[in-house]
């Protein structure tokens, strides 16, 4: 994707990040891109994998996420800070996209236990397939667990179909998929981000993503994933993710049938 296009989303980016409040349409967008509204919406989508609405719904929600860990603000008050009208709608949609209501989500200090995989439909049961490879960083990236989970859309939310972690960047193997196009997103937690590291950690996490790709029964895929800094134009996590302290030593976990079996890289 050209350098002028990304720039022009990032500008995009920008304007949303800093007027979440606001009642932002794709007018006001694709005027700080400085395209046209049909030209900004196609644009956007090729180089962030959502469109203009959904990424601003995402960082609403990211930003919502770190007013529940580092401000005593309400719900009902975080709410409107980040553009919504009902707190009945807002905690609806947190919920469905962090794994956790916000008071729970602050009780718990962001972070989750374990991840469960969503049920597979009637339709996606039985043998699925088999997504294989290699997760990588830079030498001098100090990871101590990758998350990963398989999702149907860029943006990390709601249960993944397959998900396993990794003691730091190797080997890995999701089995079980049902038959689809899913992204495969990656996440590297650096050390001492536990507990109360929160969005914080989320924010110094390395990520990494492959897709779209379609699977279907029984085929089998074989990727590599390379972890990186997180871009302004990479859609924000905001699946609630696991306590580093809880996982970091496990070397063979599985979760909703993924496997991750970790060694360094």
């Amino acid at each position: 994707m050209s350098s002028h296009f990304v720039d022009a989303v990032e500008r995009s980016i920008m304007l949303m990040r800093d007027n979440l409040g606001e009642q932002l349409t794709v007018d006001d967008m694709a005027r700080a891109a400085m395209f046209s509204k049909f030209h900004y919406t196609r644009v956007f989508q090729r180089v962030t994998g959502v469109s203009p609405g959904r990424f601003l719904s995402a960082l609403r929600l990211q930003r919502a996420k770190s007013l529940l860990l580092s401000t005593s603000m309400n719900v009902a008050d975080i709410s409107v800070h980040v553009g919504y009208n009902s707190v009945g709608t807002f905690s609806s949609r947190f919920t469905r996209s962090v794994g956790l209501p916000p008071t729970e989500y602050r009780r718990r200090g962001g972070v989750l236990r374990s991840i469960a995989a969503a049920e597979p439909d009637d339709a996606a049961a039985g043998a699925g397939g088999v997504v294989s490879g290699v997760v990588s960083a830079c030498s001098s990236a100090a990871i101590e667990v990758v998350f990963m989970g398989l999702f149907k859309s860029r943006i990390p939310e709601g249960r993944p179909v397959s998900c396993a972690t990794l003691a730091g960047p190797g080997r890995f193997v999701l089995d079980k998929v049902p038959e689809g196009t899913w992204y495969l997103l990656c996440h590297g937690l650096g050390p001492g981000l536990g507990g109360d590291g929160g969005t914080r950690r989320e924010t110094a996490a390395l990520f990494g993503c492959h897709g779209p790709f379609h699977i279907g029964a029984e085929q089998t895929l074989d990727v590599v994933v390379r972890l990186g800094p997180a871009r302004l134009c990479d859609p924000p996590m905001l699946l609630a993710l696991p306590d580093v302290r809880t996982v970091a030593t496990v070397r063979r976990s599985r979760w909703g049938g993924g496997v991750g079996v970790g060694r360094a890289a």
